[in-house]
């Protein structure tokens, strides 16, 4: 059986923590935590489940997850976030791949299913939202990206049908709080690749992230939820362009 190693990165996720760590018993020969900062009791959380514990500043998600990347000594690399889990279905497949003598790919694309305040969404583009999770140490990295990172890799990719079962957004309040967060970390993004924007830039942007979500994908079959998180959507991609001109603004004088 190839080795495998789980890579996750944390902040006050003593609540998902051992959720994660524990649907990957019996495939995983190390976890590796890198973790900027967390009071909650997170740290020992890990250690308690024999997790290979980091303490590290925060340089956004990219440059966190190779950190961890450059500390696994797996063949094969999961990478979760702490709000994930494997579902059942998922880690026989993992386990087969683990096995297998004659395989190809090097990397693998996983669906996703994601929960919004208590409600798996169907619609809205969050379903499958299929995300590249495992790969070949030897082939794979993560994009240097502060906010929205992606494994880039060199071979085949293949698809697996079990899927990740993501915790994403359990209260307004916390999608009100990712939304700042995220919005932030995009807009710095932006400023660092010279784009320019407006007020009206802005605005236009948010109302076509409202329709894609709601219309385009469908959103509007998501019921209640599917409106509020389109809702969402909007506020975010909004705010991300106004905090950009805000500070090309003050640049500027």
């Amino acid at each position: 059986m190839a080795s495998l190693s789980l890579i996750i990165i944390t902040k006050n996720e003593a609540h998902n923590i051992a959720k994660c760590i524990n649907s990957t018993q019996g495939i995983a020969e190390e976890v590796i935590v890198f973790d900027s900062g967390s009071t909650d009791g997170t740290q020992e959380i890990c250690r308690q489940l024999g997790a290979k514990v980091y303490e590290t500043d925060w340089p956004g998600f990219g440059p966190q997850k190779n950190r961890a990347l450059q500390e696994a000594a797996g063949e094969w690399i999961l990478s979760l976030d702490a709000d994930e889990q494997l579902s059942p279905e998922l880690k026989e497949e993992i386990i087969t791949i683990l096995n297998s003598e004659h395989n190809n790919a090097v990397s693998y694309s996983i669906p996703r299913k994601s929960s919004y305040c208590g409600q798996f969404m169907k619609h809205s583009g969050w379903w499958p939202d299929r995300v590249v999770r495992l790969f070949k140490k030897s082939a794979g990295k993560f994009t240097d990206d502060i906010v929205h990172e992606r494994v880039i890799f060199s071979g085949k990719l293949a698809e697996l049908k079990g899927c990740i079962i993501h915790n994403s957004i359990v209260s307004i309040e916390q999608s009100i709080e990712k939304m700042n967060s995220y919005s932030t970390s995009g807009s710095m993004r932006l400023t660092e690749l010279g784009v320019r924007t407006s007020i009206t830039r802005a605005i236009f942007k948010g109302l076509w992230a409202f329709f894609r979500a709601y219309i385009l994908r469908l959103g509007i079959l998501d019921g209640r939820m599917g409106f509020i998180l389109a809702v969402a959507n909007a506020e975010g991609v909004y705010y991300r362009h106004v905090k950009t001109w805000v500070r090309q603004r003050d640049q500027s004088k």
